[in-house]
């Protein structure tokens, strides 16, 4: 179990495939200005916010509709040319680098909320439509979609990495939350799974299939989702505790006593000093949990209630409490804004960040040995996690231009994957495979496992030509 960089290597083996002249002009002739080759487009759509650098597609379409889509795969199946799906750009882990060229295929002019069910607590939606668009449209029915990574990500990008964030401890992650989606295969042929319907065990659970595919088995195009009711009450608050070990012992024992949390939120002490100077907050530099609570008033302020005490035996201090929509933004703002403020802390820098996750029992084991070992190495470091569920993110800042600073990083991350696999935890508990943790879903899984993926993809797209280099190699 030794895979302290894999993608590197992924990169050098991984070579460029020529856009033919003619499928390029295909493509002009079919999307006139909707298909670019313009440098600074290209570039746009060559990066996320992965540490990777990689030469950008060689085109960009903008597809509107199902039936574009199709068009594009059907002459990139002809040609043997890649596509790769993009949607918010917001990947941290190099999902939507052109490793091998081609299309880059931007789904982001798709943001029609194509149906929505109040009286079922369903919603289909095209891939384009972002989280907070979804949101803003359907308040006023009093529903809500719970699933938060923190960026302002599209649902079909959501759904092809299998996202969760900070209110999985309650509402589950995308898996949980999509009943049914349209699918563009390999192919171009337009394809749809599942139903509005809240089970099935019709068939294949082809849905499945695809939530997590990291859009390399087919591209979604629309998406059905599970709604909520808009919560009664929400009150937020917040905690500082004297060591990053009292504010994980905390979360463990709210999760096992029960308590029914929406979300409980991890920021060390450098990540309150990374928002303190980005947001000009004024917050306690110390380790601090963000909670929520959604419910009735009474049952929230009893959860409130109950937290508040099992906090103080711990050395909770400070609590803050956040009832109005005003106060609870300012506090979220502050956690959705902690990777960029950390950024901004050394400029110029890179961020190389792992997530993890583990049974809840073993988060306080995971966390201590990863911190313990980054300050023995000397490297900034911030942690954001989603400890509620197990899952935190530790974020590295290196400098680009310095290499054994690179080495250092990925050496610290392989030794926390490694960690949260011997704990029996997964590589990743969000972020999705990508380049990155190529090597690592080798450990997690097993190579017969990950033989058997590859036969799967290989059946849907026997051209490869589906965001290839990503998850595993062929």
């Amino acid at each position: 179990m030794n895979h302290p960089s894999p993608a590197p290597e992924l990169l050098q083996s991984s070579p460029r495939r020529e856009l033919p002249h003619a499928m390029l002009e295909a493509l002009r002739a079919r999307f006139g200005e909707r298909c670019s080759t313009a440098l600074a487009v290209r570039q746009q759509h060559g990066r996320d916010e992965s540490p990777f650098d990689v030469d950008p597609p060689d085109c960009v379409v903008y597809a509107q509709s199902n039936e574009e889509v199709a068009a594009v795969l059907t002459l990139a199946q002809q040609h043997g040319v890649p596509v790769i799906p993009y949607g918010a750009g917001s990947s941290l882990e190099g999902h939507l680098l052109a490793v091998q060229g081609g299309v880059s295929l931007d789904l982001s002019g798709m943001k029609q909320i194509l149906r929505v069910n109040a009286e079922d607590l369903t919603v289909t939606v095209q891939a384009g439509v972002t989280r907070n668009q979804l949101n803003t449209e359907i308040r006023h029915q009093g529903l809500f979609f719970p699933i938060d990574p923190g960026a302002d990500a599209s649902i079909g990008g959501m759904a092809a990495t299998r996202a969760s964030g900070t209110n999985a401890v309650r509402y589950g992650t995308m898996r949980e939350n999509v009943l049914g989606l349209t699918v563009v295969t390999a192919s171009g042929e337009i394809i749809r799974t599942g139903s509005r319907a809240r089970k099935s065990s019709a068939g294949y659970d082809l849905t499945r299939l695809f939530v997590g595919s990291e859009g390399t088995l087919g591209v979604i195009t629309e998406v059905t989702l599970k709604l909520f009711p808009l919560p009664e009450a929400v009150s937020a608050a917040i905690s500082f505790f004297p060591s990053i070990d009292a504010a994980v012992q905390a979360t463990i024992q709210i999760i096992q006593m029960g308590v029914p949390i929406a979300r409980c939120e991890l920021l060390d002490a450098n990540a309150i000093r990374a928002v303190n100077l980005h947001d000009r907050l004024g917050l306690r530099e110390a380790p601090m949990l963000l909670m929520e609570f959604h419910g009735s008033q009474a049952g929230v302020a009893e959860q409130a209630q109950l937290v508040q005490e099992i906090a103080r035996d711990l050395g909770g201090e400070d609590f803050e409490w956040a009832t109005t929509p005003e106060a609870r933004s300012r506090l979220w703002t502050a956690r959705h804004h902690a990777y960029l403020s950390a950024l901004q802390t050394r400029p110029g820098c890179r961020c190389v960040t792992t997530d993890t996750c583990v049974p809840i029992s073993r988060l306080a084991e995971s966390i201590n040995e990863s911190v313990r070992e980054v300050e023995e190495a000397g490297l900034p470091y911030f942690i954001v996690g989603h400890v509620g569920d197990g899952n935190f993110h530790l974020g590295y800042l290196i400098d680009p231009a310095v290499p054994a600073e690179r080495e250092t990083a990925e050496r610290l991350s392989a030794q926390m994957v490694q960690r949260a696999l011997r704990l029996e935890g997964t590589c990743t508990g969000e972020h999705g495979i990508g380049l990155h943790k190529q090597g690592f879903l080798v450990d997690e899984a097993g190579e017969g496992a990950v033989a058997l993926m590859r036969q799967l993809k290989l059946a849907l797209d026997p051209r490869n030509i589906m965001n290839p280099g990503k998850i595993f190699a062929l």
